[in-house]
């Protein structure tokens, strides 16, 4: 499987790119979104799904991992393949994220390629896992904040038992690192 290319495009289509690696052109499929931003003769790299069938072995790349993630999510869903599921990542993923925590069967369908049963069939196998998926991230973005006010504090001369237990004190509506670091320097 090709998991991870980079390499300098050579042509722009309207579908995706030709990307040119070691003198091998290989087309990779991608979002309109990311297809805008290129331009030919860049180097650029992409996380990729090697989709391989009997007559064809396509490859469909994302510049992040975690939208490679959301796409292999998709097209394991039973009748969604990987040309319905660039059409699904074409769009924002947190328009789509949002459509499936509040069941918005409308929106979804108006997605090419997807009928009223593979809307509904999205929106059950995707609801628990875009809940999951999203409280995980949330949780590594508060303690990359977290060890980052922890380095603040603790080069700035405080111990990490005195940060820690003036931490649980800050309010609620204080959640940037500046201003929790700003609050703690306050009232330290």
């Amino acid at each position: 499987m090709i998991a991870h290319l980079s390499g300098k495009i050579l042509k722009i289509t309207e579908k995706g790119i030709i990307l040119t690696i070691n003198q091998i052109g290989y087309f990779i499929n991608l979002t309109k979104d990311t297809i805008s931003n290129l331009n030919e003769n860049e180097e650029v790299e992409f996380f990729t799904h090697n989709q391989i069938r009997e007559d064809a072995s396509d490859l469909y790349g994302f510049s992040e991992y975690k939208d490679l993630l959301f796409f292999k999510k998709l097209i394991s869903i039973n009748g969604i393949g990987p040309k319905v599921g660039m059409e699904i990542s074409n769009i924002s993923s947190d328009k789509i994220k949002l459509a499936i925590l509040n069941e918005d069967l409308d929106f979804i369908k108006k997605i090419p390629g997807i009928g009223p049963k593979t809307a509904k069939r999205i929106i059950l196998e995707l609801k628990g896992s875009i809940e999951n998926f999203d409280i995980e991230n949330q949780a590594a973005e508060e303690q990359e904040i977290n060890n980052d006010i922890l380095d603040a504090l603790t080069k700035l001369g405080y111990s990490r038992h005195q940060i820690s237990k003036s931490l649980r004190d800050i309010p609620q509506e204080i959640q940037s690192a500046e201003e929790i670091i700003t609050h703690f320097l306050k009232n330290a």
